[in-house]
């Protein structure tokens, strides 16, 4: 697991908004974890940019203006709904002898037999969850997809991470081959609409006829019958 050096700067004045940190070019954020006080802090996107814009995941040293140096992650990041851009951002203190539950991102790797042969990847978990000791963390979890064929699947029990302990749904899929979706040209779809039998005349019009010709009999017997 890779250690990235994060500088920060104590926020001593918790009352000033945190727009206005914003609009001297600082991203708010906390410090916090079990047996941690919170530290406000802030710190520059830059200084952010490479625990924040990663597929790996990275143990954080955190250096403060004060001198001190904390071990943590990152725990939760704000985006703007709008811009996008990062408008806070939260840091879990780690301690060596405590568990810390956190994702993993998934890499998906090897070439698939299955697209060689006209399938397609769905990669449909991109993090599991897992509980482990700081030490332990892995930067991702690797899923080899090279024996994959089309209609094949990886679910999370088929994970071994030495030293973690896997929390998502066993069931749960990971990655699998598809077949690809043919979508059919207008010039087809016309063809087969032509083709289609004509909807057969509805039978009742004989029997119609029939009815009235024999209440014409039965009229013309009672006539007879009245005469006689």
């Amino acid at each position: 697991m890779s250690e990235i050096v994060v500088e920060a700067q104590i926020r001593k004045d918790t009352r000033k908004a945190t727009k206005s940190i914003r609009n001297q070019g600082f991203i708010p954020g906390i410090f916090y974890g079990h047996g941690e006080g919170n530290i406000p802090i802030q710190t520059t996107l830059n200084n952010l940019r490479p625990v924040v814009y990663t597929k790996d995941t990275h143990i954080i040293s955190l250096k403060l203006d004060n001198g001190e140096i904390k071990s943590c992650i990152v725990r939760d990041i704000q985006f703007d709904p709008i811009s996008d851009k990062i408008i806070h951002f939260d840091l879990l203190a780690l301690r060596a002898d405590e568990k810390v539950t956190m994702e993993i991102p998934v890499a998906l790797i090897g070439t698939e037999k299955g697209v060689k042969d006209g399938g397609m990847v769905q990669h449909i978990l991109h993090h599991i969850e897992v509980k482990c000791f700081p030490k332990d963390i892995p930067e991702h979890i690797d899923v080899d997809i090279t024996e994959l064929e089309v209609g094949d699947s990886i679910h999370v029990s088929s994970l071994n991470v030495p030293n973690v302990e896997i929390l998502d749904d066993e069931d749960s899929t990971i990655v699998a081959i598809v077949a690809p979706t043919v979508l059919k040209e207008p010039e087809e779809e016309a063809a087969e609409v032509a083709e289609e039998p004509e909807e057969p005349e509805v039978v009742g019009k004989g029997k119609k006829e029939e009815d009235e010709e024999e209440g014409e009999e039965k009229e013309t017997e009672k006539k007879s019958d009245k005469k006689s």
